[in-house]
């Protein structure tokens, strides 16, 4: 499995090409507003997107996607719970930086549903769904089983969490993910997260410091 990643737009958003080798097929996780930061990126490793699999619906993480989708037509995939959050992006984006800014922030324009438990075959993969309401109600992680790596979105960061003070959001949802969907894996599980750098969950079980509200 292939897998690159490039800190994009002003939120620092992790977007990651996933594929079973270079030169061909991917999937796009997660799409902020700098389509061409992505574009850069899925030309320095030869690939085209199948999907783009969104783990919520804030725009730091799926601002990109209409564009993505004017220019290279993958459908996205979001869970239908963050189906409000797509509905407005410019007032999300006015409520985070509390204005506008220029350029271009879409919702997705072809999109289709995710659901827990549901494997996502693109691009040689094969993704898990795992549903983690809490920082958003339909918060999705993916999955790689066979090499163990997780894509965790803004559920889980090296030494630290999601917030949760964001319309939807809900601390007790987030612990309850966290213990029944994340801690349930491998310690060796890898973790590539949203923003920041990567952990593992063995790490975050004994070192995260909010890791008593999930015991």
């Amino acid at each position: 499995m292939f897998s690159a990643s490039e800190s994009l737009w002003l939120a620092e958003t992790n977007t990651y090409v996933v594929a079973a080798d270079t030169g061909g097929p991917c999937v796009v996780i997660d799409a902020p507003p700098d389509v061409e930061g992505i574009a850069q990126l899925l030309k320095k490793h030869d690939l085209y997107p199948e999907a783009v699999l969104l783990t919520h619906g804030h725009i730091d993480h799926m601002g990109g996607s209409g564009a993505l989708f004017d220019a290279v037509g993958a459908v996205t995939y979001i869970h239908p719970h963050d189906d409000f959050l797509t509905l407005d992006p410019m007032d999300q984006l006015r409520s985070m930086v509390g204005g506008t800014l220029p350029g271009r922030f879409d919702a997705p324009l072809e999109r289709a549903d995710l659901f827990n438990g549901a494997v996502l075959d693109f691009a040689g993969l094969s993704l898990e769904v795992l549903h983690t309401p809490g920082h958003t109600p339909g918060h999705c992680c993916f999955l790689e089983s066979q090499e163990g790596v997780l894509w965790s979105g803004d559920q889980l960061f090296a030494g630290g969490i999601g917030r949760t003070d964001l319309r939807g959001g809900s601390t007790a949802d987030l612990f309850s993910s966290m213990k029944t969907q994340i801690m349930a894996l491998d310690d060796h599980v890898a973790v590539l997260p949203g923003h920041g750098p990567p952990t593992t969950v063995g790490r975050e079980r004994t070192t995260n410091p909010f890791r008593d509200g999930w015991r």
